[in-house]
Formats: C-alpha cells, structure tokens, sequence
C-alpha cells in the first residue's frame, strides 16, 4: 500500500513489518523489522510496530496472541481487528489516501454490556531505533534513528531523527485523543568483557501509552505524567489519531506540526531561581485562554502566570515570570477552544552553589584518606577511569573558585596514593595493570593524564607530595601511553590508543603548558600524535570510522571526533562529524529530553551525565569553529539536561543529598525493562542485581550513583560555562547561558556562568564580544547599541 511519498506493508500477523520513504536514497525501513530481529538473535518480535498489551478489568494480553482480521478497504486504507476476550475491539485503520501522510486511527470499543476497566494500553511504535550489528557504520548512520518526543494532552509529537541528520527524518503527530506518556523496552548484546571491540549493539522499542503504563500499585514521585486508567461504558468507544509525515530537519518537523493545527512553545531549558524565565506561545489558531506553572511535591504548588499578546503577531503570546520554587515546573496552556499543551522546565539554585556543595560532598563524604577501607580512593570504587572524574572536578572547582587547600591536597594524596599504583604496576607509567581480567583499557589513561595535568596548574604552597613540574611530567608520561600506539604490545592496546576520547577537551592547554615548561621531547611526540590522528581523521571523515567505538555506534566516539577536528582547524571534518551530534541532541517539550541520545547504561532512552556532557561540550566546540547557531543552542539545551543530574531540588525523582548526584535519569516512562526505574534517577550499579555486564561492573547493587561523574562538568566549566550569548534575532531576543530582563530602552543581560564571565552579542551583523572578562552578574546595553 502506497502514496506518492510512503510506502507501508502489514503482516498478515497484523504488525507493519515495512514503512518507506519512496524517494529516500538509502531506502530505509522506518520500524524494527522481524527479519533483522531474527538473524542476531533477538526475540523480541512480540513488540513490533503496531502490536500491543492490553490489561481489561486485571487480565494481561498482549496482541502476539491474538490473530487480527485484516480488511483492505482500498488501495490506500487496509483496516487491521483484533477481538480481545470478546469484550474489547482494537480497530487499527491505516489511510495513505492523502499526499505525503499516513493516518494512522486507534480505535477500542466496548463490545460487552459492563462497563470495563482498561487498567493499561500500550501500542508499540517500533521505530527504528537500532544500533546495527555492523561495522559498516553508515548503516548506522543512514537506516537508524533517535526517538524524540513531546508528550501533551491534545499536541503530542514524536520526531524520529535520522542519524545523519541529513537525508530526512519520520515526524508522529497527535490529531485526536490523548497520549499519556512513551514507554521504552531494550534489547541488547554486550560482549564487553569477551575483549571484543565493538562489543554492543541493540535497540529501543517505543511503547505509546494510551491508559495506565504501570501495574496497578506501580508508586513513584513524577506526577508530571498521568498514569490513569480508562473505563469504557457499554457500547462506548475510544478512539486516537496520529498522522506519520517526513520532514526534513527541526525547523521542517515544527512547522509540519504547525500546518497540522499544533501551537508552538519556546522556553528557557534551564532557570535559576528568583531570575526572569521567558516563554513565547505561538497559538497558531489557538487563543490562549489561562497559564498556570505547577511545581513542588506531588505537584501542589500551583501559580497563574500572566502573558502579552503580541501587537504585531495575533496569537502570539509572551510570558515572563520569575520563579520563586527550586525543581521541575510544568506549565500548561490552555486555549479557549478547550485543547491544553504543556511544557516541563527546570528551576535550579546558583550553579556555581551547585558546583561547590557537590565538591563539598565529595571531599567530606567520598574521600577515604588514609585509613580508608581502600585508602586514599574517592568512593564509589571502579577500575574504569571515568571515575576519577569527581577528582578532576574538585581540582577544577579550586581552579575557578575559591581555592580550599584541603580539598586539593586530598586529591593530590589520592592520585599519588591511590591512582598511581592501583592503574600502573609499581608506579611504572609504562607498564599498565590488567584492571579488567586480562586486558586493561587506554580510555582510563586519558582521565588521569587530565587529573596530573590539573594538579600541575597548582602552585608548589599547595602542593604536598611534589612539585607541579612533577605533575606535569607524569601528566605527559601517561597521555603518552594513551595516544602512543607503539606503546603498547596488544592489539586492544594499540587500537584505542588511537581512538579519540575526553582527552580532546585538554590537550591544547596540555601542549601548551610542556611548551612553557620547555618540554621540548614530549611537545613534539604528542604534538605530531595529535596532528597524525586528527588529519587522518579529517581525511577519512566520509567513512565515519571514528563513530565506532566500544560500540558499533557511540557519540562517545563521534562527539570528540567533532570536537577534535574544531580544535584542530578541521571545519570539514568538523562539519561532517557535527551532523550525527545535531542528531543526537533531543528536542522536546520537556527539558529532561533534549539530552544526547544513549541508551545502554540504562536500558532505555536517557540522561547520561558523563556522555552527555562531553557530548555537549563536543557540541559547543564545534559552534565556536563554525559558528552555527544551531549547535551553540543544541549544546546549551543538553547542558540543562546534564545538570539535572546534579540537582538536589528535583521534586518528580527520588531525593538526593544536598552535594549528592546521580549518573542517570531513565526519560522514559514507563522503562518496560524495570519499572521501578521509570523516570527516576540512579547509577548504573542499581542493574548488579540483574547480572550480565553490570554484576562483573558493580560489587553490589548498593553503590552510590555518581560512580563515573565530574568529568563533563570539567568539560562545563572549561567551555560554555563561561559564555554568555544575547541573540538578537530582529525584534525577538534570547540568551544562551542566562537570561534577560528590559528596562526601558535597555537589556540586563544576567549570566548564569558559575564563575568565570564572558557577555557575546549574536546578531545578523555577526558575533561579537560585548565585555573583557568581568566579575559582575549583569551587564546592561542599548537595545540599539
């Protein structure tokens, strides 16, 4: 069945097992088909697009079960029934009748002569979200898609984003009825620790949630979403719409969603307390009727928000309010005509506040010392060197704040103590530890090349152990065993010596310190390493090899490729590489969705604090060697996902500790794999109890969960943290890292920049800096100045 654009086939078992874009070159399947599920092993073939569980009156089926009746009623709309206990009829109606679209109609009917209880109703939209098998890695990057979505009571959209961020993307649009929520369901292969590279390939299956989600006393603290139930009288029906369009890019899905009928909500991702928020509703036929912000546990502080209506746009609405309560807000709109949209903001403390009570918590509550069960160690315990990140961090807080000595000299006892022997054998920096059975990994080199690097930038007063020329001797030691394949006698070793890292964030300032020490042997070693791998990164950017890591394909991999070749001068490599990051970024109505795409940690779409943030500063890398906007505002609205993960004032996850954190936040809600972790925060050690790959990872599932954090808020505060941009677009003003205010004629730009402060004005005449590095938290100019 086919359209001039699309082209959808149902299996006689009732499933879509093919939906095409006609005119797509790489002629992509857009769902999760059987037979690729079929040749690697997977079994999950009960969750394929269009099949679904339903729970009636506390009876589970799932459609697998079932064998529908398939009706083509013309060449373009085939209608697909399934009869449920002979008291339920799920009607699926699929219509290509119309140019470029499918219509795709939900319908249920209460066949019996009760009323019945739909406790839960989950249809399975199975896109096409997979991590292939396959080191041909263009077909990652061209047949494979992220899931982005913006859940509403009457606007839901699901963009499906391609990889390549270049060949066309598949947009979900909401007509009629309600979407409460996305559920999410992994299947996976890990074979980490068989020293295979790449070791893991998987994929997502997305769930819409059309009643419940949840068993029956299924409790958890985000009340954003609801989780009812729907009863159907006798005779009654329920009945959804969605309609399936191409579209091109962001810009093309908002205003595919515009044509549509849906309003248009832009909103500051992150905000700090007691400073202006800005939103603008663009109605698009909807006239705004009431706004209200809710906010506090279980959602009881609730606020009416004022708004303007704009002079020259009819239906277009500014609201400006400065938030008086920490945590997540929702916001809804709703419109005269009866419909409702919404968003989902954050509001946070200072970060430079957050930033200090999290280095606080670490020196006071991780560090072991020397009578420690593990002497010197920061807790949690892990061979991976992600988890010397919290170190790095502590170094670079005294770096940009107020120095505290202590702080400091725990760290130093701990790199000396601790770090040295645990990763080399007897101090030797070129004989690494097998850490990981009978193999150890070159990635964890790169964080304790950092953590020497940031100890020399302290002055010898500070310093207990040795002199910062010491520091940085052995910072260059180990950076060279990490990018110095000649180094190493295995053929892992050789291989990821040469695979870029975190370690693109610091090599510049690495290079420039061995100059100024007159470290002439090692500038030049590491220096002509740096410009081998980047070139021929550069050279070999058609193939995307870099996107392979660990993994057959990982913004591990492609955001420091990105954000290697921006600092090495390689605008083209810089720019290819910069697409798949554009791809990566979400964007949503919900601010905890707009973060780098990843999945494996948790087993469902979700924040990953450390990948997400390198990905982030990846991402604004590129920005400053392009200077496309696009990136400047994709790395910003990631970064406030990113610090969710550090925010003790979230009032829709489980409490952390003031200074506590956690690596993970499951976006999805329901998580189908566990549950109990839908939509809350955690570390990845809460998965030991499961086995696999996280009981050889984790001692127990009772680690804290910020086991692999610091490293990204180092990459913050080196890059955007630092910047503040006012973007003057016409009449129309936003600013990226802080917000803003007018006074008269005037514009009082306040920053969000935790401590060090630049201001940048972004306009049609260009880029340019407004201030020298400044200490206040404001700066007011002219409108037309």
């Amino acid at each position: 069945m086919e359209n001039n654009k699309l082209r959808l086939n149902i299996h006689p078992s009732g499933y879509v097992d093919e939906l095409v874009i006609k005119d797509d070159p790489y002629k992509m399947n857009w769902v999760i088909d059987k037979q690729y599920l079929r040749e690697n092993g997977y079994e999950e073939s009960d969750k394929l697009f269009g099949e679904f569980t339903i729970t009636i009156n506390g009876k589970k089926i799932d459609s697998s079960s079932l064998i529908p009746e398939i009706l083509q009623e013309s060449e373009t709309k085939i209608n697909v029934i399934y009869n449920v206990l002979k008291q339920v009829k799920l009607t699926y109606i699929y219509d290509l009748s119309i140019e470029n679209q499918l219509i795709w109609e939900i319908k249920l009917e209460n066949l019996s002569s009760d009323n019945i209880i739909i406790d839960n109703l989950g249809v399975w939209l199975s896109l096409s979200y997979v991590m292939f098998r396959d080191k041909n890695v263009k077909k990652n990057i061209h047949e494979s898609a992220a899931v982005y979505s913006s859940i509403s009571k009457d606007f839901t959209k699901i963009n499906a984003v391609r990889r390549d961020n270049e060949t066309g993307n598949l947009g979900i649009y909401q007509l009629n009825g309600q979407t409460l929520s996305v559920g999410t369901y992994a299947a996976y292969n890990n074979l980490f620790f068989e020293n295979v590279s790449p070791s893991l390939d998987g994929m997502l299956f997305h769930q819409l949630i059309l009643a419940g989600g949840y068993d029956k006393n299924f409790k958890n603290n985000d009340w954003i979403y609801s989780k009812k139930s729907l009863t159907l009288k006798a005779g009654e029906n329920s009945a959804w719409q969605y309609v399936i369009q191409p579209n091109k890019s962001k810009s093309d899905f908002y205003e595919t969603a515009k044509n549509i009928g849906h309003p248009l909500v832009d909103f500051d991702p992150l905000n700090i307390i007691h400073q202006p928020s800005h939103i603008v509703v663009n109605g698009n036929n909807h006239s705004l009727k009431k706004v209200s912000a809710q906010t506090g546990k279980d959602g009881k502080k609730i606020t009416l928000l004022d708004w303007q209506e704009s002079n020259s746009e009819p239906q277009k609405y500014h609201i400006m309010f400065k938030p008086n309560y920490l945590g997540e807000h929702k916001i809804t709109f709703e419109f005269s005509d009866g419909t409702q949209d919404m968003i989902v903001l954050n509001v946070m403390s200072r970060l430079n506040e957050v930033i200090d009570k999290r280095v606080d918590y670490i020196s006071k509550e991780l560090y072991q010392g020397e009578n420690g069960e593990v002497p010197y160690a920061f807790t949690p315990i892990s061979n991976q060197g992600e988890s010397l990140g919290k170190l790095n961090l502590v170094l670079k807080k005294n770096l940009m704040g107020t120095l505290s000595i202590k702080q400091v000299q725990q760290v130093e006892e701990s790199a000396v103590y601790y770090v040295r022997p645990k990763w080399f054998n007897q101090g030797d920096f070129t004989c690494p530890n097998n850490l990981y059975g009978d193999f150890y990994r070159c990635m964890d080199f790169e964080y304790i090349a950092h953590l020497f690097l940031l100890l020399s930038e302290f002055d010898d007063q500070t310093l207990q152990l040795n002199t910062s020329e010491t520091y940085l001797k052995w910072a260059a030691d180990v950076f060279m065993l990490r990018i110095n394949p000649d180094l190493h006698k295995t053929s892992r070793g050789k291989e990821e010596a040469q695979m870029l890292g975190v370690y693109f964030l610091y090599i510049q300032r690495l290079l420039e310190k061995l100059s100024q020490h007159n470290m002439k042997d090692y500038y030049k070693k590491i220096n002509q390493l740096w410009k081998q791998v980047t070139q021929k990164l550069n050279e070999e950017r058609n193939s995307y090899q870099a996107a392979i890591t660990e993994h057959y394909y990982d913004n591990a991999g492609f955001g420091p490729t990105a954000g290697a070749l921006s600092e090495a001068g390689f605008m083209e490599g810089a720019s290819s590489y910069g697409q798949l990051l554009l791809a990566n970024i979400g964007y949503s109505n919900d601010f905890r969705s707009q973060n780098p795409d990843r999945w494996w940690e948790a087993l469902t779409y979700m924040i990953h604090s450390l990948w997400g943030g390198v990905t982030a500063a990846s991402t604004f890398k590129v920005y400053e060697a392009l200077q496309d906007i696009d990136y400047l505002r994709a790395s910003y609205r990631s970064t406030a996902a990113i610090m969710y993960c550090y925010d003790t004032n979230s009032v829709t996850t489980e409490p952390l500790r003031e200074g506590m954190a956690a690596s993970t936040y499951a976006v999805a809600g329901p998580h189908l794999n566990r549950p109990d972790l839908s939509r809350n925060r955690f570390g990845q050690s809460t998965f030991y109890s499961d086995g696999g790959i996280f009981a050889k990872l984790f001692n127990s599932a009772n680690e804290t969960p910020d086991w692999d954090m610091g490293e990204e808020l180092v990459a913050y505060l080196d890059g955007i943290a630092q910047k503040t941009y006012l973007i003057m677009d016409g009449a129309e003003v936003s600013v990226i890292n802080g917000t803003y205010e007018k006074i008269g004629d005037q514009i009082r730009v306040i920053s969000f920049a935790p401590y060090e402060k630049e201001f940048w004005l972004i306009s049609q005449k260009g880029t340019k800096k407004l201030t020298d590095l400044i200490n206040d938290e404001s700066y007011l100019f002219s409108i037309n100045g």
